[in-house]
């Protein structure tokens, strides 16, 4: 599916180099800052461009269920073959539709999208957020992330104001309960200059 989604440009040609860079960080030096929103007890989540399913398998083994949403064949194939566990189903799927999911019929806990809305234009945003919204249950949680700087040779990406992101939520029912932007982890891209925005908004 990958070849007819905007936004998963370069990633497919990169599909090992990226694997390998997202296999060396643990999931709590990505999303330490926001881990005390997760739900205490087994829930199910929604992650959204699951890469090489290095989240979705640190989600697993705290007893939650995942949807592990990834249009990209080549990280789709390796997540589901590297991170084998009843608790995580992977789809071929992408924003801002998730026809595949909204086909599921589920009512998720949280929606979790690293490093995905600044590939997304303005119309595709606004259509993406209604739908995360109508994916959560009362009291979950969008937890995102959102790339600011030099863009990779190649990528189809967009420069994405957290205040525009945070009015998209309020006016989807979302409440903004964290918000911080800071370099990146990654010295390569800290060095030019490349900071990330992380969001989390609850749903009233």
């Amino acid at each position: 599916m990958s070849s007819n989604v905007l936004g998963t440009e370069g990633y497919a040609e990169n599909a090992a180099q990226l694997i390998e860079r997202w296999e060396s960080m643990s999931f709590f030096d990505l999303h330490g800052d926001v881990a005390h929103l997760l739900p205490e007890v087994p829930s199910l989540i929604l992650d959204v461009g699951a890469g090489s399913g290095k989240d979705a398998a640190a989600l697993a083994e705290m007893g939650h269920s995942t949807v592990a949403v990834e249009p990209v064949d080549g990280l789709r194939k390796f997540g589901s073959t590297r991170q084998r566990s009843s608790r995580i189903e992977w789809v071929d799927d992408s924003l801002p539709d998730l026809n595949v999911v909204h086909s599921m019929n589920l009512a998720f806990d949280v929606a979790m999208l690293t490093a995905v809305g600044m590939h997304l234009d303005t119309p595709e945003r606004v259509h993406a957020m209604r739908h995360l919204s109508s994916f959560l249950l009362t009291g979950g949680h969008v937890l995102m992330t959102i790339r600011h700087g030099l863009v990779p040779a190649g990528r189809h990406m967009f420069e994405v104001a957290a205040e525009e992101t945070m009015q998209l939520a309020a006016d989807c029912g979302l409440r903004c309960v964290y918000s911080e932007t800071k370099g990146s982890i990654q010295e390569s891209n800290r060095n030019q200059g490349v900071t990330w925005t992380r969001l989390a908004f609850r749903r009233n």
